[in-house]
């Protein structure tokens, strides 16, 4: 029973020892805060320092804290310093030169001092002479409009263009009854004479041009005039033929030797469209071949005329190959070769 109060008196101071040790510690704390605030109180506010003047302003403080504070400014002016430096002088970044070889210097001084179109030493005044360019604008659109005309025609008769190639070419039996059709259609009639003509005449500037003839004419004039001679010819061989019809009561042989020289046209007419096309806008060995062809072509169909013109003549007159040879010869090839003789003459002269 006596020791029981001691027990309880070691465990009280057990108990109170560390209670003092935490009231010590606490002033000690809250010396030490009292003493990091009191120069923060009692300092006055600094002003920035500026790098133009470069001076700091230092207030007089008895504390012994401020003296390490403006150490530390100084410190700050002296890191700032070497930064203006930096803006005040420009770096100098040196470039590396790059240096060709021997070899490949060789190389460019052979290839431009041996440069046939442009030198760096001797210059040389070159003259160029100004081209027209001369294009087939005419010729294109002259071509596109004949053969839209010829569509035109093609569609909305097309019944008379087949029974025209029938009864040229002898490819059916009903030829009487086919050529009263033909001779009642008179505006199809007119229409594909009018396409020889265009034709005609497009092929005939293409001859002249092809030969270096009547280039002193423009384009439309010469083809107005080619137009105008191949009607006037035309023109004048139906008056003709029609007055030798109506003089000499053979009006009847006179309508069918005309109605075959018209047919004739009108297939030359139309078989000039593709020749025209290509000759239009080929060049060298292969538009000479065209030509070539063609001539061969218009030849062969006007022999092919002359048969058919004798045999509808032979069978309502009593007449013979001779006789017709010598019509032929006096009133087809030697007007034709008159007329060609005096085109190439005047065209010749002008050219």
């Amino acid at each position: 029973m006596r020791k029981t109060p001691l027990v309880i008196a070691l465990l009280l101071l057990w108990l109170a020892a560390p209670a003092q040790n935490g009231d010590s510690t606490q002033q000690q704390d809250t010396t030490v805060r009292r003493q990091a605030t009191a120069p923060q109180q009692t300092a006055p506010r600094r002003r920035a320092s500026t790098p133009r003047l470069q001076t700091t302003v230092r207030p007089v403080q008895p504390d012994s804290l401020l003296p390490q504070q403006d150490t530390t400014t100084q410190q700050q002016d002296s890191a700032l310093r070497p930064a203006d430096t930096l803006f005040q002088t420009p770096i100098s970044v040196d470039t590396p030169k790059v240096v060709k070889p021997a070899f490949t210097l060789f190389l460019d001084s052979a290839l431009y001092n041996h440069q046939p179109y442009f030198t760096f030493t001797n210059p040389v005044k070159r003259l160029v002479q100004r081209r027209d360019g001369q294009g087939k604008e005419p010729l294109f659109y002259s071509t596109i409009a004949l053969l839209i005309f010829f569509a035109l025609v093609r569609n909305n008769f097309s019944r008379y263009a087949t029974d025209l190639f029938a009864l040229f070419f002898r490819t059916t039996i009903k030829q009487r009854q086919l050529k009263e059709q033909l001779m009642q259609a008179a505006l199809p009639s007119l229409l594909l004479n009018l396409v020889f003509f265009i034709s005609g005449a497009l092929f005939i500037n293409l001859l002249l041009a092809h030969y270096g003839m009547g280039r002193s004419f423009s384009f439309w004039l010469l083809f107005a005039y080619t137009i105008l001679g191949l009607m006037l010819i035309y023109i004048v061989k139906f008056i003709t033929l029609k007055l030798c019809g109506w003089i000499f009561h053979m009006s009847d042989v006179t309508d069918s030797y005309s109605f075959v020289v018209f047919t004739t046209n009108k297939v030359i007419g139309i078989t000039l469209l593709p020749f025209i096309i290509l000759l239009a806008f080929t060049t060298g060995p292969f538009q000479q071949g065209l030509f070539t062809l063609s001539i061969t072509v218009v030849a062969a169909l006007f022999l092919y005329r002359f048969y058919l013109s004798f045999v509808t003549i032979e069978g309502k007159l009593n007449i013979s190959f001779f006789h017709f040879l010598l019509y032929l010869i006096g009133f087809e090839i030697v007007p034709l070769l008159l007329i060609n003789k005096l085109l190439f003459r005047f065209l010749g002269e002008s050219a």
